[in-house]
């Protein structure tokens, strides 16, 4: 029988495999690790037997206890479907403003509207409301179409400029690419507009500006410039802007403006959806 060798630092038997003058030690996985193992090889074994596991080509292995995790979800969505119908129901039955009166159906509509928001509305108009260059800011009460519940409700229903026959519709003159007034009396306006919310400007343009204004602009923006919500023309007093508001941008603007689209989501949205929404978007600026 072989003297069996073992290694002079550890006192440990070698395994008899050596490189480089490096022999190898036999050092045994401890039993519990080994355990440990088996036990999962066999656990992994079972599962590929009782429940989905391989792929093919065009299907895969359905498993004895033909377990199916969409099937749990359907079931589950089936039965949140059915516990929120109670309220669902009752919502597209009401008025917004009736809804808005109910705090148990408030409630509902704010956590279910700002969701939706989420999902739909947050990509223009920001988490929260806060909005950003080129999308109103609907978190404060400036409303460029008014802040009811119903003017709410017809804007998230048919949009702004959009292709529904009910959509909201405006659209201000491109006083300087069509010739209407030429770029001194443009520049004389803007000077004019800058000074509605405070700014600096030159005092003959700005009285120039408010002749030209008094001409071309009042019939939307009204004798004060408070804008006008039945025909979505902006304040020009309180300094909100929807692109910015400096000289440069009130040029371009009159000179060729720029008209944003929002869609109508009736259609796309279901009708309690668009209700919740509505109630969400007002309870962001106070309301009116």
């Amino acid at each position: 029988m072989a003297e069996v060798e073992r290694d002079l630092a550890t006192g440990v038997q070698t395994t008899g495999h050596e490189w480089d003058g490096i022999k190898e030690l036999n050092n045994p996985l401890p039993r519990w690790w080994l355990l440990v193992l088996y036990a999962c090889i066999v656990y992994g074994l079972g599962y590929t037997i009782f429940y989905p596991a391989w792929p093919s080509l065009t299907n895969y292995t359905k498993g004895i206890l033909g377990y199916n995790s969409h099937a749990d979800y359907y079931t589950d969505a089936a039965d949140a479907a059915d516990a929120k119908k109670q309220f669902t129901d009752r919502i597209a039955a009401m008025s917004v403003a009736e809804i808005a009166g109910d705090p148990q159906l408030l409630e509902f509509s704010l956590a279910g509207g700002k969701a939706v928001f989420n999902e739909n509305c947050a990509q223009c108009h920001g988490v929260g409301g806060q909005g950003q260059k080129g999308y109103p800011v609907l978190a404060d009460d400036n409303w460029l179409w008014g802040g009811q519940l119903a003017d709410i409700e017809q804007t998230v229903r048919h949009g702004i400029r959009s292709e529904d026959p009910d959509a909201r519709q405006s659209q201000m003159p491109r006083f300087g690419a069509d010739g209407i007034i030429d770029a001194a009396a443009i520049g004389d306006v803007a000077d004019y507009v800058v000074s509605l919310s405070g700014g600096e400007v030159d005092a003959a343009a700005k009285e120039r500006g408010a002749t030209v204004f008094a001409e071309q602009c009042v019939a939307c923006h009204g004798e004060n410039a408070a804008g006008n919500k039945d025909l979505g023309a902006p304040s020009l007093t309180n300094n909100i802007w929807q692109f910015t508001g400096d000289r440069t941008a009130f040029v371009a603007q009159i000179t060729s403006p720029k008209h944003g689209v929002m869609p109508a989501w009736q259609g796309r949205l279901s009708d309690d959806l668009v209700k919740m929404v509505t109630v969400y978007v007002h309870s962001l600026g106070g309301g009116q």
